[in-house]
């Protein structure tokens, strides 16, 4: 029996941070259901490996140290409250502004 897809509980532009790992990160493309590669999945350790029919997010990640992407399920994230913008070096290509804790797509110019 398959299940359906649940609405995504996050948005675009919206600053997440993961349950358990120290990290930030600002969504910028949703998947449905999960849709990375097996390797990817098989990867995780199994105790720890989220369900697959679930919305999975693409992050700009940020850590102390490093900048990175990361694809995380919904059940490992939250919302991040701090308010505090991400210094992510791929932020100005793919969104505008940081208002009340989110970024906004850019717009075209006209």
């Amino acid at each position: 029996m398959h299940s359906q897809s649940r609405q995504a509980k996050y948005s675009l532009g919206q600053v997440v941070r993961h349950r358990s790992r120290p990290f930030r990160g600002v969504i910028f493309d949703v998947d449905p259901e999960f849709a990375n590669t097996e390797e990817w999945y098989a990867s995780i350790p199994e105790d720890s490996r989220p369900h697959k029919d679930q919305p999975f997010y693409h992050l700009l990640a940020e850590t102390e140290a490093t900048y990175y992407v990361a694809y995380v399920s919904e059940q490992n994230l939250e919302p991040d409250v701090s308010g505090e913008p991400l210094d992510h070096p791929e932020l100005a290509d793919r969104f505008g502004a940081f208002e009340d804790g989110r970024y906004y797509l850019s717009g075209p110019v006209n």
